[in-house]
């Protein structure tokens, strides 16, 4: 008799669990996150500075390892099922809602999408320095409008699963602002001034505070050692969901040479769990 037919997205979830190690019940779950199940576990896996990279020809694609596929179900029209995959060539491993897929090769599949799970860097990591876990805010910013300068403030506002008050992503207008409230990591972003006073740019110049374009200026933390848990912030509660990676945005509203300097070093996205007012001096743990 045929298994109970499991979803793409909970096999796929449940591939990736047993491939990192994890129970599956500590991945969000794919019928919770709807549509957007997908980009909600990217979002879950960055916190493992792991990423789920799409394959372009999935159908001619070989690799001596594990990789993921979502194909046509064999004898149901318009069903979709996951599949895990390996080898050089590679075949169906392991299929929970169709096992009848168990052993069909690449060319047998009508793929509608295929990943691969990386790390983001297979030879380093982002350094952790647990002995650092307690902090003061020594800078506040925000701005209206995306791309508009930041200013500085004494207090903000914390609005919960929002932002700071005055903020464009607690507006729901920043640049990377998600179209779905299932998609987190935008409410507030920190860094640490220690990496600030520590790079130089390409031209000799420092970045300023506010040109880092983060909310939250710290001093004594490490912000690294925070992806995945909870902290304060003053009387704030916080959850740290993953680093805040620079990119050719920040680069552009800037200077040349952020992106490299500020690798593995560019601060922490953070969703607020309480509200409350957050200000200069208040520390951090």
């Amino acid at each position: 008799m045929r298994e109970v037919q499991t979803s793409p997205g909970d096999a796929v979830t449940g591939f990736v669990a047993s491939l990192t190690g994890h129970s599956p019940a500590d991945l969000p779950p794919a019928a919770a996150a709807g549509e957007e199940w997908l980009a909600v576990l990217r979002q879950w896996l960055a916190r493992t500075n792991c990423g789920l990279v799409s394959i372009a020809n999935p159908g001619a694609f070989s690799w001596p390892g594990h990789w993921i596929g979502i194909v046509d179900s064999a004898d149901k029209e318009g069903e979709q099922v996951g599949v895990l995959l390996f080898g050089t060539p590679s075949a169906v491993v392991a299929s929970p809602g169709a096992p009848e897929l168990v052993g069909r090769g690449v060319e047998e599949l009508s793929f509608r999408q295929a990943m691969i799970l990386v790390p983001f860097d297979p030879f380093t990591q982002a350094a952790v320095d647990g002995d650092r876990s307690l902090g003061e805010v020594i800078g506040i910013y925000v701005t209206e409008v995306k791309t508009a300068p930041m200013r500085s403030l004494l207090v903000a506002t914390a609005i919960p699963d929002k932002g700071f008050e005055g903020d464009r992503y607690a507006a729901g207008a920043g640049t990377f602002t998600p179209r779905s409230d299932r998609l987190r990591g935008y409410d507030i972003t920190l860094i640490e001034s220690e990496v600030l006073d520590q790079l130089t740019l390409a031209d000799g110049t420092q970045l300023a505070p506010e040109e880092s374009r983060r909310n939250l200026v710290t001093r004594g933390i490490d912000l690294n050692a925070l992806v995945g848990r909870e902290f304060r912030i003053g009387p704030v509660r916080a959850f740290g969901q993953r680093l805040c990676e620079p990119c050719v945005h920040l680069q552009r509203l800037t200077r040349p040479g952020v992106v490299a300097g500020l690798v593995h070093r560019g601060g922490l996205r953070a969703d607020l769990l309480s509200g409350g007012e957050i200000r200069i001096g208040d520390r951090i743990e």
